[in-house]
């Protein structure tokens, strides 16, 4: 996630990232090769060997890459794994709560109902023992994806493609959403996000989640400062939930396409999923969009050209219908949540800031959503209009 003010402070990778939070790659190295030694049959005899801890850590869950070879079926071989922890609490984690056995399960059960490309996982571990927090084990692919730090939108691999090939990865990502929305009774196939075992509407299912990013809120301004904006969008969007919302299908949460790794503009994996949830289509299409959007306006204020062809809006929507026969609806709304929900995010993120001495606590609370400027032309209905040529998408 990136700071809106550009300029003022371009290590992105350090931003709010507590020392803490790193690991020594030799100490991991063994506490991940006893580990195995208690997952794998007796006679395996785990090494673990390769471990890289990405300098971009710390900011939600940790990663740890490493390879490990073992004996099974009395053949040696070697795997390349990820292993994703839950962040220590002395951290001052993004989230109240990391529940990484539910990821797993979900990431799961989208392998195996759905054709979204996912890393095999392997296994999931809830106790803290063995590397100081529950965390499970994937495999470890390889692509590109489009990069955060940097934005893309300031001059990427994906910049600088074609049109040709930046239309086929828009479409590409937008059928990963059609091709997960598809899955059938998603309830079943992901109890833990299911209320009672039963399968919500779609209405019910956002109802429900904006109750949760209300708590999400409380719990992120603490005894700290409010926002009168945050409170605003709010109190909008309780006001406008649509009442007809479609069935509750499987949401990804965190859909947007850096969170994709992409082989020749190809979909080779969907990664994070730890916001994954039940609810309308809408709530993961307008998360994506606004992501783009977030990016595209980081861009224009650094006097960047943008990529102001891709993912727009309409295209979404279109190429959406094309693949479900579902045209979006009430896409204003869903947008302005997406909006909303990342302001408390980016909140949460300035007040880390803070807490380690990376930043001071504005005289305006406000001034801690990074994206200030466009949740509140979103509010006063002026936003699209004045990013879109014509006024329409």
């Amino acid at each position: 996630m990136t700071p809106e003010k550009v300029g003022e402070d371009p290590d992105y990778a350090e931003f709010a990232r507590p020392g803490e939070s790193r690991n020594d790659p030799e100490a991991m190295r063994s506490s991940l090769e006893c580990w195995l030694a208690t997952v794998l049959e007796p006679d395996s005899d785990p090494v673990v060997t390769a471990v890289e801890i990405p300098a971009a850590n710390g900011m939600s869950n940790e990663t740890v890459l490493f390879a490990a070879t073992w004996t099974e079926d009395g053949h040696r071989s070697e795997h390349r794994l990820v292993a994703r922890i839950a962040p220590r609490f002395s951290a001052v984690p993004i989230f109240p709560s990391y529940d990484l056995d539910q990821q797993f399960q979900v990431m799961r059960a989208v392998a195996t109902h759905t054709s979204v490309p996912i890393p095999r996982v392997y296994w999931s571990e809830s106790t803290p023992d063995a590397l100081g927090g529950e965390f499970f084990v994937m495999e470890r692919l390889d692509g590109e994806v489009p990069p955060d730090v940097m934005p893309y939108t300031f001059g990427s691999w994906l910049s600088e493609a074609s049109i040709e090939d930046r239309s086929r990865l828009q479409q590409a990502s937008v059928r990963v959403l059609a091709e997960l929305h598809a899955m059938a009774d998603p309830h079943r196939a992901c109890p833990t996000l299911a209320s009672a075992g039963t399968g919500p509407t779609g209405a019910a299912a956002l109802c429900a989640h904006i109750a949760e990013q209300r708590r999400y809120y409380n719990w992120v301004i603490g005894d700290g400062p409010r926002s009168p904006l945050i409170e605003r969008g709010f109190d909008w969007i309780e006001a406008n939930v649509p009442t007809d919302a479609g069935p509750a299908v499987l949401c990804w949460g965190d859909s947007r396409i850096g969170n994709i790794m992409y082989r020749d503009f190809e979909p080779a994996a969907v990664l994070d999923w730890e916001m994954a949830t039940l609810g309308p289509r809408e709530l993961d299409l307008g998360w994506m969009i606004f992501q783009h959007r977030f990016f595209e306006d980081l861009a224009a204020m650094a006097g960047l050209p943008g990529m102001p062809d891709f993912l727009r809006r309409d295209d979404v929507a279109d190429a959406y219908l094309e693949l479900t026969g579902h045209r979006p609806a009430e896409l204003d709304f869903y947008t302005l949540y997406a909006a909303l929900r990342h302001a408390v995010i980016m909140f949460r993120i300035q007040s880390r800031a803070v807490a380690f001495g990376q930043a001071e606590l504005p005289a305006d609370p406000d001034e801690m959503i990074l994206h200030k400027t466009t949740l509140e032309a979103m509010l006063d209905d002026t936003y699209w209009t004045s990013v879109t040529p014509g006024g329409t998408e």
